[in-house]
């Protein structure tokens, strides 16, 4: 056992790690977004200060957008407090790494941040740069991001070309009468051909159809061959429109959020192809993991709070339902399934009712598995506490040598708690945002037990980053 203070830094770290994953400074069930926003920034700073080097390393741990965002923002708003030309270097990597894998968008997003706040140390430009040369179509980003590619270049002093045609796109593009980049000139005829829009990217099109006129309806069928796949998700999301080529590749844990966004009759209706569409993205996220764990039992909460938000419609439970089936392909016949509402039909789950979390954790229990996963956002309320009570009960009178591997897994982040909400001091919680993280959450909850060394939790995050910054490699 390390000393006092290397097991607090140790939950300090895993503190932090739980809200970086779940917390996205928006509206939960339980507390509005401006107490997130403030109860996230206090962590991001408390980490900064205190752990630099380990606040750095959680990059690598899968944490969501938003706080990739933050914490490369404040890592590089502080450049200076870095330390040796070492950890500069480190901290570079991890960096560029991270937004090579965020949205481009959260990227220009974060460029307008930095250059709001007047930061522009040679680190940030260098950032700017290598992530700008990383793009695989520079000239789609002229059309879809302009003005932030623009200002991007501009604040990092870059030449993007050597002929100066996507300068000149970027900084004056009605100047041109003709443009030999394809997109480009395509969008010059845009402004006043309509057959020209739809072979534009869907966001910049929509803004032209618009101006344009156009029909929503007509606009919709024709520029559909050029949406992602994603955007046609969303798109089927808001208007319920049948694809089935839209759920093949789609995360498993966006298409548990569409199928749950569908009402019942219809899920009940297309059983086959949504089973099949959770099954299939279940079955590529287990990958070669699939069928090698053990008897393993979740206890999946479809209360009413599972509803979310307005800002997060049914999060926890799409990511109930996305572990569901997760489990599935990793466990095979050897996992079992228990709703807190008794409900048997997974697809037709709902938020709704109370939260009878110990009554399905004994029945869980009764099971005997290897593995118990609780996938709830820990409000235990029918009757209040008799999940703690269960799992105190469990863990000193029945398995105190912890056979049986408990772990809950929450999806929501408690504001005022500056955590995830915990269900018993003998169970570890990790926060989880999406299901298909749920095998590294596992084995991540093994350092939240309360008596984590910090060497050993180093360890673990530096294994995590060779991996992250050998991947790019």
């Amino acid at each position: 056992m390390g000393s006092q203070g290397d097991v607090v830094a140790a939950e300090d770290v895993l503190l932090f790690v739980n809200a970086a994953i779940t917390a996205t400074g928006q509206r939960e069930f339980h507390s509005d977004g401006e107490r997130q926003r403030l109860s996230l920034d206090f962590l991001h700073e408390y980490m900064l200060v205190n752990y630099r080097d380990l606040y750095a390393a959680t990059l690598a741990l899968g944490i969501n957008h938003h706080n990739t965002a933050l914490i490369a923002r404040r890592l590089l708003e502080t450049a200076a407090d870095a330390g040796s030309a070492e950890r500069r270097r480190a901290e570079g990597r991890l960096i560029g790494r991270a937004l090579r894998a965020l949205p481009p968008q959260r990227v220009y997003r974060l460029f307008a941040a930095l250059r709001a706040a007047g930061v522009n140390n040679r680190r940030t430009r260098a950032i700017v740069r290598d992530w700008l040369a990383a793009r695989p179509d520079l000239a789609f980003d002229a059309v879809k991001y302009r003005g932030q590619l623009r200002a991007a270049a501009r604040h990092a002093h870059l030449r993007l070309d050597g002929d100066g045609e996507l300068g000149a796109f970027l900084f004056a593009p009605h100047d041109r009468r003709t443009f030999a980049t394809p997109l480009f000139e395509t969008w010059r005829r845009a402004h006043y051909d309509r057959s020209q829009v739809f072979e534009l990217p869907y966001t910049v099109a929509e803004g032209l159809a618009a101006r344009h006129g156009m029909d929503r309806a007509a606009f919709l069928a024709g520029i559909e061959p050029r949406m992602t796949r994603l955007e046609k998700l969303r798109l089927r999301e808001t208007t319920g429109d049948r694809d089935q080529a839209t759920l093949a590749g789609a995360s498993l844990t966006r298409v548990a959020g569409y199928a749950l966004s569908l009402p019942l009759a219809e899920r009940s209706a297309r059983r086959g192809e949504l089973t099949d569409a959770l099954r299939a993205a279940a079955a590529r996220t287990a990958g070669r993991r699939a069928g090698a764990w053990g008897r393993t039992v979740a206890v999946l909460d479809d209360s009413y709070s599972a509803h979310g938000s307005g800002e997060k419609r049914r999060r926890p439970l799409a990511v109930a339902l996305a572990a569901h089936f997760l489990l599935e392909a990793l466990a095979g016949d050897g996992y079992t399934g228990l709703w807190t509402s008794g409900r048997t039909d997974s697809l037709l789950s709902r938020p709704l009712g109370p939260t009878p979390l110990g009554e399905r954790i004994l029945d869980a229990l009764e099971l005997a598995p290897e593995r118990l996963l609780i996938v709830s956002d820990g409000w235990d309320n029918a009757p209040v506490g008799l999940a703690a009570e269960v799992l105190r009960v469990w863990s000193a009178r029945f398995d105190p040598a912890g056979r049986v591997e408990i772990v809950h897994l929450n999806p929501v982040y408690d504001a005022d708690d500056f955590a995830v909400r915990a269900l018993a001091p003998s169970v570890p919680t990790v926060g989880v945002r999406d299901a298909e993280d749920l095998p590294a959450l596992v084995e991540l909850a093994r350092f939240a037990h309360g008596r984590t060394e910090l060497a050993a939790l180093r360890a673990h995050l530096a294994a995590r980053v060779a991996d992250f910054i050998g991947e790019d490699a």
